[in-house]
């Protein structure tokens, strides 16, 4: 099965494969600064998804009274209050699927994205999938997760007579970020002051960035439908979850978290500012009242001047 859903994967992640080889290219060859404008690259590019998925957004708001009335006068009837909703969207030619769609389009670059960070020896190096699985069994490597390959790289840069043909690709890719390497997974000890490592500053960066996302996304929530429930303790446990998976993945992993949380809370934040639903609903009903405004001049207009010419 995960063959399957990686042979799918590949027909997004080799096109993107290249292009992440080509920042990693102009970028002097880090790993890090590669994923962090690749990660920038791939959210800008899904900007109009979330664009659209405003959009429809804005018409679920526009339309909310009417359906606060249905519910206020069909609530006890589920058939007919669902018939009737139906009717409505409809009438006012709205798609009640329309905000998940495009966010459905971008769960496969998502996913895409994830393999092409986490199996840089496939997709950066272009090592052999035999080659890769011979050497993970040489080093008693078990796990045949998506980590497997930074920690194949991890081993091979403490020993580069494992692989040669690794070892001289290495040279070409670099995987430090401020002294820290991204191929190995931090290890929490209780023992903080005399265990701490500088790697542990990644797992704690998934946590901000993704405590920040969850900030934004909670205010954007209110600000949208303020009788929302609240969502404070889905706010904590996710970044918390971050946190904990944070020590038992290799550094790339949760660099790759906190880079793709950081852009996208931001983009999102940049995205409610000028398309948030309130402003754009804002901007239509401006847009109505001038029509109204034009055709009401208009009709006046013209009765001036089959006034003139009744004289």
């Amino acid at each position: 099965m995960v063959n399957k859903l990686e042979w799918l994967f590949n027909i997004i992640n080799i096109p993107l494969s290249y292009i992440l080889n080509f920042f990693a290219d102009i970028l002097g060859n880090s790993f890090a600064a590669a994923v962090f404008v690749f990660t920038i690259f791939i959210n800008v590019a899904l900007i109009p998804l979330s664009i659209k998925s405003q959009k429809a957004s804005v018409g679920q708001l526009r339309i909310k009274p009417k359906l606060d009335e249905l519910k206020r006068k069909y609530g006890d009837d589920r058939q007919k209050y669902s018939m009737e909703m139906q009717k409505l969207y409809q009438e006012e030619n709205i798609s009640m699927s329309g905000g998940c769609l495009p966010m459905l389009i971008r769960l496969p670059f998502m996913f895409s994205v994830y393999y092409l960070i986490t199996k840089p020896l496939t997709y950066l190096m272009h090592i052999s999938a035999d080659t890769i699985n011979k050497l993970a069994e040489t080093l008693g490597i078990t796990s045949t997760g998506y980590y497997r390959e930074l920690q194949i790289i991890s081993a091979v840069e403490k020993d580069p007579s494992v692989s040669a043909e690794i070892a001289s690709k290495l040279d070409t890719i670099d995987f430090s970020f401020f002294g820290m390497n991204l191929t190995e997974t931090p290890k929490f000890s209780m023992n903080i002051f005399s265990d701490a490592q500088l790697i542990w500053i990644i797992p704690f960066m998934a946590f901000a960035a993704q405590m920040l996302t969850s900030v934004i996304s909670m205010r954007m929530q209110k600000r949208t439908n303020p009788d929302a429930p609240s969502m404070a303790g889905m706010m904590l446990t996710m970044p918390l979850i971050s946190l904990f998976i944070g020590f038992t993945v290799p550094a790339g992993v949760g660099f790759y978290w906190a880079c793709s949380s950081l852009v996208s809370g931001l983009i999102q934040a940049a995205l409610q500012y000028f398309y948030g639903p309130q402003k754009m609903l804002a901007a239509e009903r401006a847009k109505e009242i001038i029509k109204v405004y034009e055709d009401e001049n208009k009709y006046i207009n013209k009765r001036v001047v089959d006034k003139e010419i009744d004289q």
